[in-house]
């Protein structure tokens, strides 16, 4: 679900912005066989960021309830990516069934390292992280840009200018795309790269006579509990929407855990492919939308799941 003045598609969140429009992503998943009872997983971290530890919690979770009794090897890179090599190199040296990376910076090392073990990585943007390779699947953050400015245009005729909140490099073919699709449109972006959650405020600070709608594209980083309160105040404060995904971290490394045990019980990494979004539904919040005076087109709540008065 998305969060804020307008939101767009994930997975859902814990804590969440009052948000208009809320999409959930329905991902499909083949069904699930327990394992065997002991496993060792080694897990690979890229940030200590809370996202980050809420995968891993929601990874956990999933397989204990599947009676996994399974021994875990924490590598945490701390958001350096020359970490990886001897991290790996320990890894490697436990012979662990299966390998689970969180972000882009770790998973792309491990499957340049581990071209063996079975491995499933979580929060990356896209498959392409893994470079095809034969031993890894994914959970992907990834949702399609188009989808989402057609939304935002259809939500939103009369605002031309989106201020995008972004940090992991990660996202510079995303933003590409946007672009494009955002000129054909006659929209106009204007971006905002945050080094650390700390350069929240002061980004938001200088959109505030540059943007019509703020536009958080999923990003570990940027988006997470912490932020929840500086945008929701920025967008009241400014009447400034905002558009972004809601995603439920827990949820996302709870579905890597259902692939992880499919992995366990047999199935081999490359026959299971990135999830991917099958379906999106919305709900709207009509009393957010009045607080921000955003018109909401009158056949918006007619689709909708849900409507919050």
């Amino acid at each position: 679900m998305l969060k804020g003045a307008i939101a767009f598609p994930a997975a859902g969140y814990g804590r969440r912005f009052p948000a208009i429009l809320s999409l959930v992503l329905l991902l499909v998943h083949p069904g699930l066989e327990s394992a065997e009872p002991e496993v060792r997983i080694s897990v690979l971290v890229s940030q200590d960021a809370g996202p980050y530890l809420e995968a891993l919690a929601g990874f956990k979770d999933t397989l204990e309830k599947q009676r996994v009794n399974a021994v875990y090897d924490i590598h945490p890179l701390h958001g350096k990516a020359d970490l990886a090599g001897p991290e790996l190199e320990q890894a490697i040296q436990t012979r662990p069934r299966l390998v689970f990376t969180l972000g882009s910076m770790a998973s792309q090392a491990a499957v340049k390292q581990i071209p063996e073990i079975p491995l499933v990585a979580g929060m990356i943007l896209n498959a392409e992280d893994l470079d095809q390779a034969p031993n890894a699947t994914s959970v992907v953050l990834e949702f399609p840009a188009e989808m989402e400015l057609r939304w935002l245009a259809r939500l939103l005729p009369k605002e031309k200018r989106i201020g995008v909140l972004f940090n992991s490099p990660d996202n510079q073919g995303r933003l590409e795309e946007a672009a494009r699709v955002a000129r054909e449109m006659g929209l106009t972006l204007e971006l905002r790269r945050l080094e650390s959650p700390r350069d929240l405020p002061a980004a938001l600070d200088s959109l505030a006579a540059q943007a019509d709608v703020l536009w958080g594209i999923p990003d570990p980083m940027v988006l997470y509990p912490q932020t929840a309160q500086p945008i929701l105040l920025f967008s009241l404060r400014t009447r400034i929407p905002f558009v972004g995904p809601s995603l439920t971290w827990v949820k996302a490394g709870a579905q890597c855990g259902e692939k992880a045990i499919q992995i366990l019980s047999g199935a081999p990494a490359r026959s299971l492919p990135p999830a991917a979004p099958r379906k999106a539904i919305y709900s709207v919040n009509l009393k957010t939308a009045r607080q921000l005076k955003v018109e909401i087109p009158r056949d918006l709540p007619a689709g909708a799941q849900s409507v919050v008065e």
